[in-house]
């Protein structure tokens, strides 16, 4: 089955046909590409992974903020502004870097207003909601810059992206939506199922009712005994 943009699940139609390929980009605690070359059996290969992924955010987020609930990270992601932890380009050129086409706002380093304070870093200088913001920023937009290069790779324009890590977080799916834009400079489309974070638990259902088909129509043989198998 096919996953379409609105995240229903169709079989090998001519509507869904025109996704093909695709890039699956699944992100739980780490991240695994798949690519997806129609909709036959078995026509899917893994091509790519990270271990950069939701893992990586919530361990260092419960790191560098001391906490055990992710849904307070959660809303700290919304809340916070990065810029009062990471180097931009325009603290480092005072503007936008016209000449190689960098805006004011790019991250030029992540975390990098730590690692250039003059005096000593106590992460009790940060606000908590930036640090979350920082975190979460440098993980999307390693991962949209991974999808781009398999993307290229391939010669594929639409990607898929799916797991956990999404769930009920826009904020993730813009920050990916922007980084595989920047990167592509809008040639490739990123895409978000409906129901991300049970793609894996849908997937196996399905493999699981197919094995059951199979093996109750499968054909009775005669053993040599004269019972039958």
């Amino acid at each position: 089955a096919a996953a379409a943009a609105d995240g229903t699940a169709t079989t090998g139609s001519a509507q869904s046909d025109r996704f093909y390929p695709y890039l699956l980009v699944n992100i739980g605690s780490g991240v695994s590409i798949v690519k997806v070359d129609s909709s036959k059996d078995g026509d899917f290969q893994r091509v790519s992974g990270s271990s950069i992924g939701g893992g990586t955010f919530w361990g260092l987020a419960r790191l560098l903020c001391d906490t055990d609930d992710f849904a307070h990270v959660r809303s700290l992601s919304t809340e916070g502004n990065n810029s009062g932890v990471d180097l931009l380009v325009g603290d480092i050129y005072g503007g936008s870097y016209g000449g190689v086409g960098l805006d004011a706002s790019v991250i030029a380093s992540s975390f990098g207003k730590c690692a250039t304070a003059t005096t000593h870093v106590d992460k009790a200088d940060f606000k908590k909601a930036d640090i979350v913001r920082s975190l979460l920023f440098m993980v999307s937009n390693n991962i949209a810059q991974i999808a781009y290069l398999n993307a290229q790779r391939y010669n594929i324009k639409t990607i898929f992206f799916a797991g956990g890590f999404l769930h009920r977080n826009p904020y993730i799916w813009e920050r990916l939506s922007y980084g595989l834009d920047f990167w592509s400079k809008g040639q490739m489309d990123a895409l978000f199922l409906q129901h991300d974070g049970y793609l894996g638990a849908v997937g196996a259902f399905v493999e699981t009712a197919r094995l059951d088909s199979s093996s109750t129509t499968a054909t009775p043989t005669k053993a040599t005994d004269g019972a039958t198998r």
